[in-house]
């Protein structure tokens, strides 16, 4: 593993505690300062599943492109949502904003942190793009937004909330369920369209 691998797969898990403490606060769990070891360990705990996959993929090579994919994704999941709760935020003081519309702007918000995350970490493609790459990968970044804010819209709109969740958490467990739906599309396409060598 590089040294690049290592930070990384550490950012990744320390954002992706941050999630987990939100969601234990939805969930009525207060950690109050104990949250900064959450985010201790999920980092670590990201790093040792990175190395296992480095290992692995000495037999399988494509189980360490979709650890750090996966990691990359969850990055860009946890900057979705908490951009998507941004602009509910910034636009109740101003105007009603649909949650399907501010959903939109979050997941081509979080597509391009993982436009770069894949292109240069996951995929290790470092030729410069040129406009097939780039017309590509948005082409099945739109079809992965069809995906991911049908899911939500499907998950908030007509299920609604289930397992006696509040709305407030179930739009959470929406917006991370969708984004795993697109994922696998995003993974499938872009390693065999955009950044396939």
């Amino acid at each position: 593993m590089k040294l690049i691998d290592v930070i990384s797969s550490i950012i990744c898990g320390a954002v992706i505690g941050i999630l987990l403490t939100d969601f234990m606060q939805e969930w009525g769990i207060a950690i109050g300062f104990y949250s900064v070891f959450l985010w201790m360990a999920a980092a670590l705990v990201s790093l040792i599943c990175l190395y296992i996959a480095y290992l692995i993929s000495k037999k399988i090579f494509f189980v360490f492109q979709v650890a750090k994919f996966l990691l990359v994704g969850a990055f860009a999941t946890v900057i979705d949502l908490k951009f998507f709760e941004f602009l509910i935020w910034l636009f109740a003081l101003f105007i009603s904003l649909n949650y399907t519309v501010a959903k939109s702007i979050s997941f081509l918000f979080a597509t391009s942190i993982k436009y770069w995350g894949n292109k240069y970490w996951a995929f290790g493609k470092h030729e410069k793009e040129g406009s097939k790459e780039i017309i590509q990968f948005f082409m099945v970044t739109l079809v992965g937004l069809v995906i991911d804010v049908g899911f939500f819209y499907y998950f908030t709109k007509i299920t609604g909330p289930q397992f006696g969740a509040s709305n407030a958490l179930w739009i959470k467990i929406s917006v991370i369920f969708a984004a795993i739906m697109a994922a696998i599309w995003n993974f499938l396409g872009y390693k065999f369209l955009v950044f396939k060598k």
